[in-house]
């Protein structure tokens, strides 16, 4: 793992290099360009808090806002660990160049994500104020949860890229995960509304759903979030990311090979 982490900021400007180019080729020829980085979650957020605020009657105040604080990280996790399963098996022009650091690939999809989620946080603070609810003194703990979540998405990119090499089915079983871990996750409703009996397990199971509720308490209801989930994540997204990048480590020398 500490091989992988070292070759990464050894290549750190390469990084740098790669997330610049696929942020400009995401919006290569659109009109509006670099808008749709605020345009696609606005679009989502109103879409779904029609569906659930109108038609399904969900009574939470400042719904819209409550959705858009679950949505935008749940945005860079899904895209992160979507196309983070292909970001092997697509880029073969790179891995068949000389002594081209793979783990770098996985590493700029999480990172692209990762930037388009930081330039919609002014807008998460534009509308918090506009409906009462600016940033508190308990946006200090942002970092930690932004943190773990990091690590979490890495090293299931990191996984999911290793595997999808030889295993192709991957991808589409992704895909259909993802949707399903969508409407799990407490982006739409409260956590306090699963039954008690099913609650600790949902939530504690599901790292996004400690994510999300992370985000809501710092945002929402500013307030700290919970610490135990916090650190039981940080701690499984540690042990994670040490066993993806030792799967990866194995398997990386077949990569230009098999794809």
């Amino acid at each position: 793992m500490f091989r992988n982490f070292r070759e990464i900021y050894q290549y750190r400007s390469l990084l740098l290099s790669l997330t610049q180019r696929e942020l400009k080729a995401r919006y290569r020829g659109s009109v509006l360009g670099f808008l749709w980085t605020f345009l696609n979650p606005t679009m989502q957020m109103i879409v779904y808090s029609l569906m659930f605020s109108v038609w399904m009657r969900q009574q939470i105040e400042d719904y819209t806002f409550f959705v858009f604080v679950g949505l935008l990280p749940w945005i860079w996790f899904s895209s992160s660990v979507g196309a983070g399963a292909s970001a092997i098996s697509d880029r073969r022009d790179l891995l068949t160049k000389v002594r081209f650091p793979a783990q770098i690939l996985p590493a700029t999809v999480v990172t692209t994500n990762l930037v388009n989620f930081l330039l919609s946080l002014p807008l998460l603070f534009i509308l918090g104020t506009i409906l009462g609810r600016p940033p508190t003194w308990h946006v200090v703990l942002f970092p930690v949860v932004l943190f773990v979540q990091l690590w979490v998405t890495l090293a299931l990119a990191y996984l999911c890229s290793a595997i999808n090499v030889t295993f192709r089915d991957l991808q589409q079983i992704l895909n259909n995960l993802l949707t399903m871990w969508f409407f799990v996750t407490p982006i739409f409703f409260r956590a306090e509304t699963i039954p008690e009996a099913f609650r600790e397990v949902m939530v504690l199971a599901n790292p996004m759903a400690v994510m999300v509720t992370s985000y809501q308490a710092i945002f929402y209801d500013h307030k700290l979030p919970a610490a135990g989930p916090l650190l039981l994540w940080m701690g499984i997204a540690a042990v994670l990311l040490w066993l993806a990048a030792n799967l990866f480590e194995r398997r990386r020398e077949e990569f230009a090979e098999v794809v």
